[in-house]
C-alpha cells in the first residue's frame, strides 16, 4: 500500500468543517490502497467546489466546463485504456447542467468512476438550490420553497443498470473509501454518491441531520437483484441507506467497440493524410 502523502498536500479554499476534505482524505486512501501512483491516473472535473478536488492532488487532470466532465473522462479512457480515470462532480455540475451527459455515460458503460459530492446545494454560487435539494428547503433563490421534486440519482442509475452505484457519507470515511476501492476496482461506469454538508448554504442537511440518518444497507442485500435495488435506491428521509446499491457486469464499451480491437489509440501513428481528407470535406 501506497503512502498517501505520495499524492501532495495543497492548501484548499474549501470552508471549515466542508465535506469536501474528508472526501478527498478518502479519496487519497482509496488510491494508496489500490496502489495507484500519480502518472498511472486521471482526475477530471467540472466547475463547483467538488471540481476542485484534482487542483488538491498531485495527478493528471482535465477541468472543463459546468457539467462536462465527463465526455473528456470517456474519451481519455478510450484512448489510453491503462490509465485509471476518475471524475470528482457536485450534485449540481452532474445532475443539473451534465445531466444529459450523466444519462449518456451510463448507456455508454466506459470504465470510468465518478464521484459525485452530493451536498443539495449549489455551494459555489453561494446557495441556490440543486437538482437533489429536498422539496421545500427555503434557499436564497427559493426563498418559499424548492417546488420541484428531488432528482434521485440512485434510483435513476439502477434504473439504467449502471455496472455499479453505490452512496456513501463523508461522515464515514472508512466506509467512503471502500466505497471508492470497491467503484474503481468494478468495470464499467461506476457511480458513488457522496453525501455531505454545506456548512455555508445549507443549514438543513447539516452533517448531525446526515449522521442521524445514513444507515450500512443491510448485509443480506443482494446488489445484483435489480428489483431489490431499486427498492433500496427509493428510500431517502428519515432513514439514508449507503452502501453498494447495485451492480453488475455488463462489458464495459472498450471491450465492445471494434475500432480499439488493434490496441490503444494513444500507441498508434495518426494518418495525418487521411485527416486532411476529411477536413477539406468541410472546406
Amino acid at each position: 500500500m501506497l503512502n498517501t502523502d505520495i499524492y501532495g498536500e495543497f492548501e484548499t479554499a474549501w470552508c471549515p468543517g466542508c465535506g469536501d476534505h474528508a472526501i478527498l482524505k478518502s479519496l487519497k486512501q482509496a488510491l494508496a490502497i489500490l496502489e495507484i501512483e500519480p502518472h498511472q491516473y486521471v482526475h477530471c472535473s467540472g466547475i463547483g467546489q467538488a471540481a476542485k478536488t484534482p487542483h488538491y492532488l498531485r495527478c493528471n487532470c482535465f477541468n472543463g466546463l459546468h457539467g462536462r466532465s465527463l465526455p473528456p473522462a470517456q474519451a481519455i479512457k478510450l484512448a489510453n485504456p491503462d490509465a485509471t480515470v476518475l471524475v470528482s462532480s457536485g450534485d449540481g455540475c452532474s445532475y443539473g447542467e451534465g445531466g444529459n451527459h450523466f444519462l449518456a455515460a451510463i448507456r455508454r458503460n466506459v470504465d470510468i468512476t465518478v464521484i459525485v459530492h452530493d451536498n443539495q446545494i449549489y455551494g459555489l454560487t453561494k446557495g441556490q438550490a440543486s437538482p437533489t435539494t429536498s422539496e421545500g428547503s427555503k434557499t436564497k433563490s427559493q426563498p418559499w420553497g424548492v417546488t420541484n421534486q428531488p432528482f434521485n440519482p440512485m434510483a435513476v442509475a439502477v434504473a439504467m443498470r449502471a455496472n455499479f452505484v453505490a452512496r456513501s457519507f463523508s461522515g464515514m470515511m472508512e466506509h467512503l473509501t471502500d466505497m471508492i476501492v470497491q467503484a474503481v476496482r468494478h468495470p464499467g461506469f461506476s457511480l458513488v454518491d457522496v453525501l455531505q454538508p454545506c456548512v455555508s448554504f445549507n443549514k438543513i442537511n447539516t452533517f448531525s441531520w446526515y449522521k442521524e440518518r445514513c444507515k450500512p444497507i443491510d448485509p443480506a442485500h443482494d446488489p445484483t437483484n435489480w428489483e431489490a435495488a431499486m427498492q433500496v435506491a427509493s428510500v431517502f428521509g428519515q432513514t439514508i441507506p449507503v452502501g453498494v446499491i447495485y451492480k453488475n457486469d455488463r462489458p464495459p464499451l472498450g471491450a465492445r467497440y471494434k475500432t480499439l480491437a488493434a490496441g490503444p489509440l494513444h500507441e498508434r501513428t495518426p494518418n495525418l493524410a487521411a485527416v486532411e481528407r476529411i477536413m477539406q470535406t468541410f472546406a
